[in-house]
């Protein structure tokens, strides 16, 4: 398996220190990563922003760095903007994916992420369900001309269990559809790991690795001296093995059912020990060790 360092740890959205892609590509070298997923938004890749001679830079840099682009990371929300029908917001967003093929292709990739949808309380499961089925379709017809694959994340509500998300592809029914599948989720919900993960495997075409410790929480309650418990902890990440989540057994399902792809890493939220480029950088070479000392790399 090829490790991989996602753009996004080093986007500033949480607080921590930022690096443009073009700082990132030689940065991510340096740490020792021969492969990097980049974020398909404002601050990178945006298509917006890369285009023409741009993106032709991007493509020589990572080629001069000897790194290859794993995947374009695409953000999308299929039942988003549902209260107002007269918009085309699903249209919009496979617009945007099928502009991240585009830039896929340039940068020599051909894996592009999305995600499903957020659940909502205003329409019906059902009219959920087909329309992140529908938009899904149109996403990847628009992205096989460009030679890429649609990768589908475990990460929004609707098919986010392992077996939904089975589901969800089954029903989208394209050949250049493929599984994303991310340890953190199910590990966090609970669900079953090395047989889960063995047998979704001849599906998956690339995992991305976080670790979290659980801060369970609770509630004062002053009439009764005592705490009431809050149903959900509080999660917070932290470097590779230091958390709770037994990511190492569900890549080890991951393997044992043939996978041998891409496992990247991110840090996409608040870190332990602060956001400083010192601390993204120590979490980004404990990745690499954890991969090692778990056979992994």
């Amino acid at each position: 398996m090829q490790p991989v360092l996602f753009s996004v740890s080093y986007a500033g959205l949480w607080g921590q220190a930022k690096l443009s892609l073009e700082e990132f590509i030689p940065h991510a070298k340096a740490l020792g990563y021969s492969a990097v997923e980049l974020m398909g938004k404002r601050p990178h890749l945006s298509p917006l922003d890369y285009r023409g001679k741009k993106v032709e830079a991007l493509g020589r840099l990572c080629r001069k760095h000897k790194v290859r682009v794993a995947c374009v990371a695409g953000y999308t929300n299929f039942t988003g903007g549902a209260e107002a029908g007269e918009v085309p917001f699903a249209d919009m967003q496979v617009q945007y994916v099928e502009s991240l093929a585009a830039l896929a292709r340039e940068l020599d990739c051909d894996l592009v992420r999305v995600f499903t949808s957020y659940e909502r309380s205003d329409l019906p499961m059902a009219e959920q369900w087909n329309r992140t089925v529908r938009a899904l379709q149109d996403c990847c017809d628009r992205a096989a001309p460009y030679g890429v694959t649609i990768g589908i994340q475990n990460h929004h509500d609707i098919a986010v269990h392992s077996r939904a998300l089975a589901e969800m592809r089954r029903d989208v029914g394209r050949a250049n559809c493929a599984l994303m599948l991310d340890p953190w989720s199910p590990c966090l919900r609970n669900e079953e790991l090395f047989e889960t993960a063995k047998g979704l495997a001849p599906q998956v075409v690339y995992t991305t690795l976080a670790d979290y410790v659980r801060l369970p929480r609770y509630q004062y309650q002053p009439t009764l001296i005592n705490y009431r418990t809050i149903d959900l902890d509080l999660v917070r990440a932290v470097p590779m093995g230091e958390g709770d989540l037994d990511s190492a057994t569900f890549i080890k399902g991951l393997k044992a059912g043939g996978f041998d792809g891409p496992i990247a890493y991110e840090m996409c939220s608040p870190l332990r020990g602060g956001g400083s480029a010192e601390n993204l950088d120590r979490c980004a070479c404990r990745f690499l060790e954890w991969l090692e000392a778990n056979g992994l790399e």
